[in-house]
């Protein structure tokens, strides 16, 4: 039998040692990640403002047609089990073919005549920590989800009753802003060193009755440093207050680019 001589060893006690150092401390270096993102929503529900609702119903080629503005995009840091993430949403539409409306005097059938702005944004801080770190990772998170609604509402006189708004027309404006705490919980299961699946949801209230978030997608990083992501997406909020009404839903696929840096 062949015993190496200790210097031999030694060496290699040394070169093990070393290596798991070096992997140590790239675990635990901080990583960070910018995505910005195309998310195709349509949206769903009911919109109002100071007693003026409004039903919405149109997917992402009538946003398309409507949209004045947005920009969507996330970063995360990452360092060891906790990875810290910011996101923000805006969007901006004109909608000028509402179905229906109801006004703070009765019931109004409205004939092409509503012409609605929507401003959206929505901003959120979380934090996740891995909880499971094998074959298939997972990760708790805890987040602060902030919307602000900015909306303008405006109802000309081809209304019917067109007693309903005298004078000729009637608008209401407004902008509301709250914050919801939500829990949530993310599962990433790799497929082979470039391809992996993505499952997340969360859920909350606070400044809503109810919101909640799912995702369902695939990340594909096709070089270093470089990951494109693709999935379906739905947000849902269930807001009143003080005449301001959010009863929505956002879904749609999405599709970004992941940089690391």
């Amino acid at each position: 039998m062949h015993i190496k001589k200790p210097w031999t060893m030694l060496l290699a006690l040394l070169s093990y040692g070393a290596s798991q150092a070096a992997y140590s401390a790239e675990s635990d270096s901080w990583q960070f990640e910018v995505t910005p993102y195309l998310f195709a929503a349509g949206i769903d529900g009911t919109v109002g403002v100071r007693g003026v609702t409004s039903d919405i119903d149109a997917s992402f080629s009538d946003i398309v047609d409507d949209l004045d503005l947005a920009f969507m995009g996330l970063i995360t840091a990452r360092k060891g089990p906790w990875t810290y993430g910011l996101e923000t949403i805006y969007v901006k539409l004109s909608d000028k073919e509402a179905k229906s409306v109801t006004g703070p005097f009765g019931q109004v059938t409205v004939n092409g005549a509503l012409d609605v702005t929507s401003e959206i944004s929505i901003t959120q801080g979380s934090v996740a920590y891995r909880v499971l770190d094998t074959s298939t990772a997972l990760d708790m998170i805890w987040a602060l989800r902030y919307t602000k609604l900015d909306t303008e509402a405006n109802v000309a006189i081809t209304t019917t009753p067109g007693i309903v708004f005298p004078g000729g027309s009637k608008s209401a404006s407004g902008s509301d802003g709250w914050t919801d705490a939500v829990i949530g919980v993310r599962v990433l299961q790799p497929l082979n060193e470039q391809w992996s699946l993505l499952g997340y949801a969360d859920v909350g209230g606070g400044g809503s009755n109810l919101t909640y978030q799912f995702m369902l997608g695939a990340n594909w990083e096709f070089a270093k440093d470089f990951t494109a992501k693709v999935g379906y997406r739905q947000l849902y909020w269930d807001y009143e207050k003080d005449g301001t009404v959010w009863d929505m839903t956002m879904g749609g696929p999405y599709l970004g680019l992941g940089i690391k840096f």
